[in-house]
């Protein structure tokens, strides 16, 4: 049980695919303009991961070397579809506002990097707990950069006001720079709880 909670853990801090790995950051910061687009990419990104984790992980002795990439892309590329068409038809306006960025989760490189360098070698068991891991780690980056670009932004967030009426909007927020400024706020952050977790875990392995 150790195991797959570090597995877990690695995923939300240690291993964070956007402030650890540094991948998949354009979608990240494009979609983190609101919370509800942050909320709606983690969701969707974990699905995908999940589903395309396991299916890899249980037929990974029946695929072929020589042939694998194009098979994983088939697989991202199938539960991409499902999430997409699932959007459109239950949530419309979210499907519109995130554009272009759902489908494109089929070439996101935390998705391609899992499933070569994780889900092709281990078992499900493991491979479930990465990618959970993973589509944590990489939606409260989301959802917390967004959070506090909107608040900053608008003084609002998912609609409900935070500041007064008098409060004025600090848009630098809401353009590219102020998410690359909030990013890097993150990255801080996540390197101190980093740093926090450390002793801990040498801690429990001796």
């Amino acid at each position: 049980m150790k195991r797959l909670t570090r597995i877990l853990l690695d995923g939300i801090v240690k291993e964070n695919p956007l402030l650890m790995l540094m991948i998949g950051l354009c979608s990240a910061l494009a979609v983190t303009t609101s919370t509800a687009n942050g909320i709606g990419m983690g969701i969707a990104l974990t699905f995908v991961l999940l589903m395309s984790e396991v299916v890899i992980s249980l037929f990974r002795k029946l695929i072929p070397d020589s042939i694998r990439m194009p098979i994983f892309i088939i697989v991202i590329a199938a539960f991409t579809t499902i999430i997409d068409y699932l959007l459109k038809a239950y949530f419309p306006d979210l499907s519109k506002s995130m554009g272009v960025f759902i489908p494109l989760i089929v070439v996101n490189c935390i998705i391609m990097g899992r499933v070569e360098a994780f889900a092709s070698k281990k078992p499900l068991i493991d491979v479930i707990f990465d990618s959970i891991g993973m589509g944590i780690g990489y939606t409260w980056v989301l959802v917390g950069i967004a959070v506090l670009r909107e608040i900053l932004g608008s003084g609002a967030v998912l609609g409900l006001r935070v500041f007064p009426e008098s409060f004025q909007p600090i848009l630098f927020f809401t353009l590219p720079p102020g998410g690359f400024l909030v990013f890097a706020l993150f990255i801080s952050l996540n390197l101190w709880l980093k740093s926090r977790m450390k002793p801990t875990v040498e801690g429990g392995a001796e």
